[in-house]
């Protein structure tokens, strides 16, 4: 049995890293764009010998920054995709973008070939703190950027970063205010993580305390005018991002592309991929089901309780704690949110 597969596009160059980034990119001001979509080119036609014309519900390009391909490329890819596989019309296509690097011509051009949602890094409203990132824009052309993309019909999310050194809850609640008024549907909200051989990973630097950290995310659930649907995600709703939400769901997926991950179902089968051939190797049943408790459990509306799941849930722990977990009416088990702000202690427990 061959179930329908999402696809995730991993772009890895961007104009510059990060001070915070551990992900795998690369600052490259001239990729070579030729060679990279023909090594994703490669990647879908082996894709699409192994799994056969697969339907494909959402398509995700990230990165790195996706938004720097030139449209050429893109067009090439996306068309590639749509004769491998059968793409539903109504697929969520979403395109990562940082302010700075797509004009409206270009952005025009995008939403032509397809990509219907836009997610783009804003991080923060002070000019000061984006510096502080390493971000390479400033906070009006994050702002214009922003406005020329709500102008069109395509969905719209903004990731934001917050708790940097010296943050407040007054500075998180001013942030949530400026989301508001930006009438946006969706965001997400990064507590910043220092990451080992980053930057930041290498700097003495002096974060808030850890409940400065809950109050700021406790702030961020009464202040934003959208409600949260996983840890670090809020939108208004039918706006949640379908493609993370099915992955989070347990839904089988491609990587495509150095640095992509996946999880492939064939014939009952889970497999670990990771893009570039890097790896596929077989999964057990239960080391999936591990899986899809931790990321579901990331949802406020929870996991959903399954055979395989139920062999490993720890069912006594969960009637235990009523503070923490509850069982939803449509038979899911999910968090609630004093069981957010404890999440890595849940996850321990919950499992046998």
């Amino acid at each position: 049995m061959i179930l329908p597969h999402n696809i995730y596009v991993h772009v890895p160059f961007c104009a510059s890293k990060c001070n915070y980034c551990a992900f795998f990119s690369r600052a490259c001001m001239s990729p070579d764009w030729d060679a990279y979509s023909n090594e994703i080119i490669n990647e879908i036609e082996h894709w699409a010998q192994l799994l056969g014309k697969i339907h494909v519900p959402t398509i995700f390009f990230g990165g790195g920054t996706p938004s720097l391909m030139p449209i050429d490329i893109f067009e090439k890819i996306i068309s590639k995709i749509r004769n491998a596989f059968d793409v539903a019309p109504e697929c969520e296509i979403t395109l990562e973008s940082n302010p700075g690097t797509i004009d409206d011509k270009k952005l025009n051009d995008f939403i032509n070939a397809g990509v219907n949602r836009l997610s783009i890094g804003i991080q923060s409203f002070d000019n000061e703190k984006l510096k502080f990132l390493g971000r390479r824009h400033d906070v009006k052309t994050a702002l214009s950027f922003l406005d020329t993309a709500l102008q069109y019909k395509l969905r719209v999310s903004a990731d934001f970063i917050y708790g940097l050194p010296n943050d407040t809850v007054d500075d998180v609640i001013k942030m949530c205010n400026n989301i508001n008024a930006l009438g946006l549907t969706h965001c997400s909200m990064y507590e910043l993580t220092l990451e080992p051989n980053t930057p930041f990973g290498k700097m003495n630097l002096k974060m808030p305390s850890n409940e400065t950290m809950a109050d700021m995310y406790n702030a961020i659930d009464d202040i934003l005018n959208i409600p949260r649907y996983e840890v670090s995600n809020y939108a208004a709703p039918g706006n949640e991002c379908k493609h993370n939400v099915s992955i989070w769901d347990g839904a089988p997926y491609i990587g495509i592309g150095h640095g992509a991950a996946g999880r492939i179902f064939i014939n009952n089968e889970w497999f670990d991929q990771m893009g570039g051939g890097a790896r596929f190797e077989k999964i057990s049943n239960n080391a999936r089901a591990i899986e899809r408790v931790i990321t579901g459990l990331r949802m406020v509306r929870g996991i959903r309780l399954d055979k395989d799941i139920k062999k490993i849930i720890n069912m006594e722990y969960v009637h235990a704690h009523p503070e923490l977990l509850h069982q939803t009416s449509d038979g899911r088990i999910a968090v609630t949110r004093a069981g957010m702000l404890v999440l890595d202690k849940v996850l321990l427990n919950m499992v046998k």
